[in-house]
């Protein structure tokens, strides 16, 4: 049930990192067209704006990056040759991704309290709108690797009672 109500929310997290990588391409192409043929004015307003959007794509992106397990990872030691190994050494990365996830959760707020405070030069937006997505995708890391975490237990149970 908590499977198919977090899968829903990551392929919402897909149409909308969809929806801003569209929306992305506007301020970009812009960008693009004033700079390099003058056919329209250079507008500053369009490089915040594709900041803005990025930031966001950006986060979302790692959201859905540790629902599908495909975040960067580094592998210092060989892999796991036993159940127990591999619950040990899949559990500390997903551990982790909890602690920093927590971690951005909470300082993100005041991060965004801070943010809440300024406005942005050219677009004259608050900043507020960019400085949530920390908190926004911190809490979506530990949310995601905490299900992910539950179900390797789950999994790692059902090999050790299917080898005995």
């Amino acid at each position: 049930m908590i499977g198919t109500i977090l899968e829903r929310v990551c392929l919402g997290l897909r149409v909308l990192i969809g929806v801003l990588t569209f929306a992305l391409a506007i301020p970009v192409a812009a960008q693009v067209l004033a700079r390099y043929t003058g056919i329209i004015p250079v507008y500053l307003w369009t490089e915040e704006l594709a900041t803005f959007i990025f930031v966001w794509v950006v986060m979302i992106g790692s959201m859905i990056a540790v629902w599908d397990n495909t975040h960067f990872n580094v592998e210092v030691i060989p892999e796991a040759k036993s159940a127990l190994g591999a619950l040990i050494q899949q559990g500390l990365v997903l551990v982790l991704i909890i602690i920093f996830g927590v971690f951005f959760a909470w300082y993100g707020v005041e991060y965004t309290k801070f943010g809440a405070i300024q406005n942005s030069v050219m677009l004259r937006a608050n900043m507020a709108w960019t400085h949530i997505s920390v908190p926004i995708a911190g809490a979506g890391w530990a949310v995601f690797a905490a299900y992910r975490l539950s179900e390797l237990f789950k999994t790692y149970r059902l090999q050790r009672s299917a080898a005995q």
